[in-house]
């Protein structure tokens, strides 16, 4: 870092703008403040904003105070003429610069760190011309390059010289076009693409028109231009090449990960291949190393359940469930329950498919069906181990519910999910997997079912109080118990959240905590439907109840919880 780039570092910590845990008043020469700076020079400028307080926005604004500097918003940025045709798009989505021209005000370059020099420079003698520097937030960059930028390298386009027409046996021919310049580009710019948008999964699917690209953007998927000028079949096996795969083998389903860089983000991710009629399509999921601090605050439980979740906790032996479909944010909560009971006293070892959130201090371990690892053999394992707390990624089968069960009932607390549709239909289930009833309610504690409902746009909602005719335009208002005369928040969207009118995503609970008189309803025979009601009854909060909830709190919409939840 540079000494302006120190000082600006110093001015946030005297406003008080880093966060808590940086920000504890200590004497000067004390070794905690040398530490926060010699940390400060090794933290680039833009990821500066993740150990303050601020908002994206608010930190641009004060670093565009202190550096004395022009504020650029996003709609300044907009509503210019871009200056994007002589940058790669690489050069401008890693460096958060975006070139543009205002009528009578000259050639602008907007950008997030003011410190970095060399991009300046380097910005200055492409565009050839004095250039005024304006500031933005990394926010708005990002929303702006992915709208403004277009490919521009005609390098990427592959001519039609019989490539397109690759035998099924040419192994070599494949492998080379997808180590090329091109293949590689595009592939790196789709992941780089798919990290600026917040989406958590790429699906690559070929079909006889072409690639079809889509991005799982909270929760919901939405298309995007696919790689242009280049091979389905080489995307493919470029995506192969990364995670490790056999680009030979094109009848079988594979699965991979790996670890790399996107832009300045280290990601981790998943790689699923799956043969179908016109080709073989890939689904990417997209872990950002960097997940955020792992509290239950940010979970988005009630108070109650949070209460009840913190209690059970504290339970010395047992099992606790988690359910819900792929992508319900079950690791997450896991992660985050582990981090609460992460304490030396305690030895805690998980067995994951993959290891999503590395956490310090615990052992985790990952399965390799190929070596004959799997959750139950991990599990046997681990019992002898010595541990506290197990935590189990999916009980999938018999053996590894039996094997989770017997840790369970010899003293240890024990963590895993299950797919299913209810906190209650837990319950069945693992009887299903041939749980034996007196062993169920012995060891289980609690289910906690759970689903992820996209989060309004702080930007763009808008309140809306109800009227009769408004009800009876959509008459599951009504079911859902609101009245004329409450307010609502609605969605409106704007070009931060790709007008959709929601950012984001927060959970949806259920806490299903076994208590005596449920546990006799657990028999051979057990119903899912008795035990649910008899839990409602006895004050357990719906997923649809929490919903409510949060509709109320301005939160989500009720359409967003009628997509996920259903009445009971």
């Amino acid at each position: 870092m540079t000494a302006h780039s120190l000082q600006f570092v110093e001015h946030l910590r005297r406003n008080r703008h880093l966060k808590a845990a940086d920000q504890e008043d200590v004497a000067p020469g004390d070794p905690a403040q040398d530490s926060i700076r010699s940390a400060a020079p090794v933290t680039p400028h833009a990821k500066l904003w993740e150990l303050t307080n601020l908002s994206p926005t608010d930190f641009a604004d004060e670093a565009a105070n202190f550096f004395g500097h022009r504020r650029a918003g996003l709609q300044d940025m907009l509503s210019a003429t871009p200056l994007v045709s002589a940058f790669s798009q690489r050069f401008l989505r890693e460096t958060l610069m975006f070139p543009y021209e205002v009528a009578d005000r000259g050639v602008h370059l907007a950008v997030a760190d003011p410190t970095d020099l060399a991009a300046r420079r380097a910005a200055e003698i492409v565009l050839g011309t004095d250039i005024a520097i304006t500031l933005a937030s990394s926010e708005d960059l990002a929303v702006v390059l992915d709208q403004r930028l277009v490919d521009h390298d005609h390098g990427t386009h592959v001519e039609a010289d019989g490539m397109s027409a690759l035998r099924e046996d040419d192994v070599e021919s494949l492998r080379d076009l997808a180590s090329g310049a091109p293949v590689v580009r595009a592939v790196n710019d789709l992941l780089e693409k798919a990290v600026e948008l917040r989406a958590s999964d790429i699906h690559i699917e070929p079909f006889q028109s072409g690639l079809v690209v889509r991005l799982r953007i909270d929760g919901i998927l939405r298309s995007i231009t696919p790689p242009a000028g280049v091979l389905p079949q080489a995307v493919i096996s470029r995506i192969k090449i990364i995670a490790s795969l056999n680009i030979a083998e094109r009848r079988l389903p594979q699965d991979g990960a790996a670890r790399l860089r996107a832009g300045r983000t280290d990601i981790d991710i998943r790689v699923a291949i799956m043969p179908t009629q016109h080709g073989e399509s890939a689904v990417i999921r997209i872990l950002p190393k960097d997940r955020g601090l792992l509290v239950v605050e940010k979970l988005g439980f009630a108070q109650t359940d949070e209460t009840k979740l913190r209690r059970l906790l504290e339970l010395p032996h047992g099992m606790i469930v988690i359910t819900g479909p792929t992508g319900s944010g079950k690791t997450t909560t896991l992660a985050t329950i582990l981090s609460i009971l992460n304490e030396p006293m305690r030895k805690i070892l998980t067995v994951e498919d993959p290891v999503e959130y590395e956490i310090p201090g615990i052992n985790q371990s990952q399965i390799k069906p190929a070596i004959g690892l799997t959750f139950a053999s991990a599990l046997r394992a681990f019992v002898r181990q010595d541990p506290d707390v197990i935590m189990v990624g999916e009980v999938r089968d018999s053996e590894t519910a039996h094997v989770a069960v017997h840790a369970a009932l010899t003293g240890h607390l024990v963590l895993t999910t299950l797919h299913t549709e209810t906190a209650a239909a837990a319950l069945p289930r693992l009887l299903d997997l041939g749980i034996e009833g007196y062993l169920l309610r012995s060891t289980l504690r609690a289910v906690i079912a759970q689903r992820l409902v996209r989060q309004l746009c702080e930007r763009c909602k808008s309140p809306k109080t109800l009227t009769e005719a408004d009800l009876s335009e959509d008459p599951r208002l009504a079911t859902l118990g609101f009245q004329p005369g409450e307010t609502l928040h609605v969605p409106c969207g704007c070009e931060r959240c790709g007008n959709t009118g929601y950012r984001g995503r927060l959970g949806v609970f259920e806490v299903l905590e076994l208590d005596g008189s449920l546990r006799d309803l657990i028999g051979e025979k057990t119903d899912g439907l008795k035990i649910d009601q008899a839990a409602i009854r006895g004050g357990m909060t719906t997923m649809l109840d929490d919903g409510i909830a949060k509709c109320r709190a301005g939160l989500t919409s009720p359409a967003e919880i009628l997509r996920v939840t259903i009445a009971r």
